[in-house]
């Protein structure tokens, strides 16, 4: 699955199966504590309120009078199509003792239980997807086990001792020597579960003469492996769960060993509805290390299994305050979520091993002498500089005969290692000959093209260096495309920018028409400029550039005018001059009124109005505007 895509979510199913009376006197006497009401809820008497009952609501409720079939149907068959898309499912029975979970798992063989029909029906599906023609194959594997007193024990092999429970890096709970049996029929099913049944423990109390005093887990493993590429496998997971009964002593009158081992299983019970309730409150630590069973279970409750809960319960009014319990927990089961998803890899294709008979382990050439011509010719009809090109650019292996033989079965081994990592190696020892040739082909075709490649790099390098040498003048003279040495460029210092009037075209035009058509304002003409060259002497190169000239009768003109503005004008006369703000014409105006009308222009400067340069930049200024706006007024 993606790193980035999270699985969506799955609630844990619950189903409760309340079984039949066990003295039918009782039940015909209406001694009961529970009611079904419909297919999915049932009623029970509140033992604060005999007036009234506690309703519970589930996904499915089977009464007294359903079948073996109906509760496998309903509830665990729909399953079992998981496992062949690579998810996990469980299946728990929960309960007192006494309520019947070991029969709804094993049940009978006049009436067989969820174990022995389940493992007939995923028999079943994987022959038919397994089957020739089909993408996927199929094996199957069974192990059982029993949680007996907080040790983990393999019923398929007694005397292996207590075995300990792992995690693997990706989260997957695993038993390391846990015995796995491959079966292919219901047969070998029953060759392997029906022994080891046999030596799950069990004991008689007041309630049960064969009670179950361990959790049994039968898993049967599902893995498919595709048989082409990409070659993918998956693996699924069924935990098939029989539950020993929480037990009240002071009814089965446990004593002794029945003791220790009934504080034992409702211990485990305990933490497991610690577990429950820690993931519907959205505990962050979950306590599954804290019982053997849990830490079993931890795929089953809150993890990535598809899991249903068959909550067993009793009818009888002795069992009430069980049932009540076995009913709490299984509505607080109904709210775990579980996040199921596919159990997908790549599985590395490793190629069969290469076997080199005694002519392929010689060299090219000591083959040749121990074969005649005859076999020389029908056996080789590849080309021979072909076969030799590529056994020294492709496949050094296959020059093997000064060689030590250690040395090359590790040469060998590393052969195949690199023809099952895909296309990082080319393993061409345990390639078929049809596409060896074309890869040796392809090969000597590439390397025909790298070495055309460099002779024409070489050519163009020789031109260029041939070109080098020819003089300046005959360089001018070749393709532009030719590489040539830059000239060096030289460094000009930016100039101040210079501000123009805009004069209107029809301004323009009527100034061409009069007598003083020779007044102009800007004035184009060309500048030398140095450049000097590598190796070369300074040469003088002309640009285009543009200066202001102003004719000298413009310039007197203009001179006059501003100089009847100063002593004519007003202040707001002044302000239309270019330069001259409120505070300047004022100080004109207040000047001019002390010591009399201007003589010239530059007694501005005796007023501070501004300096020497303020005053040239403003004469040019005030000039070309005052003349340009009056040859535009007698224009019009």
């Amino acid at each position: 699955m993606g790193a980035g895509r999270r699985p969506p979510p799955a609630r844990v199913r619950v189903a409760v199966r309340l079984r039949p009376f066990v003295d039918e006197t009782a039940g015909a006497n209406g001694t009961f504590c529970v009611r079904g009401l419909d297919s999915c809820s049932l009623e029970i008497a509140n033992w604060r309120n005999h007036q009234e009952t506690l309703k519970y609501q589930f996904d499915a409720f089977y009464g007294e009078r359903s079948s073996q079939q109906d509760i496998y149907a309903g509830s665990v068959q729909p399953i079992l199509r998981h496992l062949l898309e690579g998810q996990n499912a469980s299946v728990l029975a929960y309960g007192p003792t006494g309520a019947g979970k070991t029969h709804t798992m094993l049940g009978s063989p006049e009436q067989p239980g969820v174990i022995p029909r389940a493992l007939m029906d995923l028999l079943q599906l994987t022959r038919e997807e397994g089957a020739e023609g089909r993408p996927w194959t199929l094996s199957v594997t069974m192990s059982y086990l029993e949680i007996y007193q907080e040790k983990v024990l393999d019923l398929l092999d007694p005397a292996s001792g207590d075995l300990v429970i792992r995690e693997d890096c990706r989260g997957n709970i695993l038993i390391p020597g846990l015995t796995q049996k491959p079966i292919t029929s219901f047969a070998d099913f029953e060759r392997h579960f029906l022994p080891a049944s046999r030596n799950r423990t069990v004991g008689a109390t007041r309630l049960n003469q064969r009670s179950s005093r361990s959790h049994a887990v039968l898993l049967v493993k599902v893995d498919q492996r595709e048989r082409l590429a990409p070659f993918r496998q998956r693996e699924g997971k069924l935990y098939l769960i029989d539950l020993a009964g929480s037990e009240d002593n002071r009814r089965t009158g446990n004593k002794g060993l029945r003791l220790k081992e009934s504080g034992a299983i409702n211990t485990s019970l305990f933490v497991l509805g610690k577990v429950v309730d820690a993931l519907n409150q959205g505990l962050p630590r979950v306590p599954y290390r804290d019982s053997k069973l849990t830490r079993l279970l931890q795929d089953s409750l809150g993890g990535s299994a598809h899991s249903i809960l068959i909550a067993n319960i009793a009818p009888e009014r002795c069992f009430y305050l069980d049932t009540v319990s076995a009913l709490n927990f299984a509505a607080r089961s109904k709210e775990v979520i579980n996040r199921p998803f596919t159990n997908e890899s790549l599985q590395l294709h490793v190629f069969a091993p290469v076997k080199l008979s005694q002519k392929e382990q010689l060299g090219p050439s000591e083959a040749k002498k121990t074969r005649g011509p005859e076999e020389e010719e029908i056996g080789n009809p590849e080309p021979p500089a072909l076969l030799a090109s590529a056994s020294q650019k492709f496949s050094p292996l296959q020059k093997l005969s000064n060689m030590d033989p250690a040395m090359l079965k590790h040469l060998l081994s590393l052969d195949r290692l690199l023809g099952s990592q895909g296309t990082q190696g080319t393993p061409l020892l345990s390639t078929p000959r049809r596409e060896r040739m074309v890869l040796m082909k392809t090969v000597e075709e590439k390397d025909l093209e790298i070495e055309r490649l460099k002779m024409k790099q070489k050519e163009l390098e020789a031109k260029v260096l041939a070109q080098e040498a020819v003089d300046p003048k005959e360089k001018e003279k070749l393709s532009p495309t030719m590489h040539q040495p830059l000239a060096r460029r030289t460094v000009t210092v930016a100039k101040p920018l210079k501000k123009a009037v805009v004069i209107p075209l029809q301004l323009i035009q009527e100034q061409a028409a009069s007598p003083n058509a020779d007044i102009h304002i800007l004035k184009k003409s060309r500048k030398k400029k140095l450049e000097c060259l590598d190796g070369s002497e300074p040469l003088e190169k002309a640009e285009d550039c543009w200066e202001l000239q102003i004719s000298p009768e413009l310039l007197v003109h203009g001179r006059q005018k501003i100089l009847d503005l100063l002593n004519e004008g007003s202040a707001r006369d002044l302000r239309s001059l270019q330069r001259i703000g409120q505070k300047k014409a004022q100080l004109i105006v207040g000047w001019r009124k002390l010591h009399g009308p201007f003589s010239q222009v530059e007694d501005l400067e005796r007023v501070k109005v501004m300096s020497g340069k303020q005053l040239e930049s403003f004469l040019k200024a005030n000039i070309l505007g005052l003349a340009a706006a009056g040859q535009h007024c007698g224009a019009s």
